[in-house]
């Protein structure tokens, strides 16, 4: 719930809005430092939470600071997208549909970047 309006946050609202305070700040933050920078009301231990959910999911990384963790992406939020598409990719066991689909509604130019990078890397 958020805190006063009685209505649900919608489903990773509050996770984007700590990775954009720690890609903000470009170096290690605390729960409390993350929690300054946000545009919502939160207690420092929502944030502390929500930190540790990223850090279980494997989006940022955590060193030992002088009380607790300071916190820090892995990713910049190009490889986020990234990560998530290929999670989405690794859930269908039609991989090859899945990526049928996902060509078929490539813009021309999306679809000649895709090309040009394949090219790239040798593939």
């Amino acid at each position: 719930m958020t805190e006063g309006d009685g209505e649900r946050r919608p489903a990773g609202e509050l996770e984007a809005s700590v990775l954009a305070a720690l890609w903000a700040a470009g170096k290690p933050q605390s729960a409390a430092e993350v929690r300054a920078v946000m545009p919502q009301p939160l207690a420092r231990t929502t944030v502390a939470t929500l930190l540790v959910r990223l850090h279980d999911k494997g989006v940022v990384g955590r060193s030992p600071a002088k009380r607790g963790f300071v916190y820090f992406p892995v990713e910049d939020s190009h490889g986020l997208t990234a990560r998530r598409m290929h999670r989405e990719l690794d859930q269908d066991e039609d991989r090859s549909t899945v990526l049928a689909r996902f060509v078929e509604h490539l813009t021309t130019e999306d679809e000649q970047e895709l090309r040009r990078l394949l090219d790239e890397n040798g593939r």
